[in-house]
């Protein structure tokens, strides 16, 4: 922030350095991965999701080998409990888009298909998340807005991501507090008790040798 105010005036540097703070507190939004699939083997990529947030991506195989064709892939993306929101077999390209109803990691792995065992493959993946899989152009479409009045309206979708995030990042926070709250609280009742059993243990110990001495006439 200091190197901001030192170039730009002080209202612009301000401005700029609010901006790039409002930006890196935004959620992730597209991310292209690059996919080296075995001959035999799974590979998985997993994103941690807020709920109601519209998902989008599209996979394609590659393949080096053009002798041989393009191979086919399994696909399976699933919810942070297990539920399978996409399945596809023998694809060579694919998308696969939904709307996250809970909180948590969505996966989406890929494997090889039986056919093709033995042939390994590139898959490339883009992934968008929440405004990156908005479809602005429909918008721009249905509302006939343009120009500065959609970038302003982007502008408001990315404010409401980042607002969502922070919410979300609060709840968070505050589900971890409680766990922590918890489990300090067991973690002291478990030492109070380790404590009086050891007391006790201890109690009954000397009680036993006290009676075997006083049998032997030892004291």
């Amino acid at each position: 922030m200091r190197i901001c105010a030192m170039i730009l005036r002080p209202t612009a540097a301000r401005l700029l350095c609010s901006v790039l703070l409002l930006i890196s507190l935004l959620p992730p939004g597209a991310t292209a991965v690059w996919l080296n699939l075995p001959a035999s083997g799974t590979k998985c990529v997993s994103e941690e999701i807020q709920p109601h947030v519209v998902v989008l991506a599209d996979y394609a195989v590659i393949s080096e080998d053009h002798t041989r064709g393009i191979p086919t892939l399994s696909v399976k993306v699933t919810s942070p409990y297990g539920n399978t929101l996409h399945h596809q077999e023998n694809a060579t390209v694919g998308q696969f888009a939904f709307t996250t109803t809970e909180a948590g990691n969505y996966l989406a792995c890929f494997w090889m298909d039986g056919g093709d065992k033995g042939v390994g493959a590139s898959v490339s993946l883009d992934w968008k998340i929440g405004i990156a899989a908005k479809d602005w152009d429909s918008v721009a479409r249905k509302e006939k807005i343009e120009g500065v009045e959609l970038e302003l309206r982007k502008l408001e979708a990315a404010v409401e991501a980042i607002h969502e995030n922070l919410l979300y990042l609060k709840a968070r926070e505050a589900e971890m507090r409680v766990v922590s709250e918890r489990t300090n609280a067991r973690v002291a009742w478990f030492s109070i008790m380790s404590l009086g059993v050891c007391i006790v243990v201890s109690a009954l110990q000397l009680w036993h040798l006290k009676r075997f001495f006083q049998k032997k006439k030892l004291i």
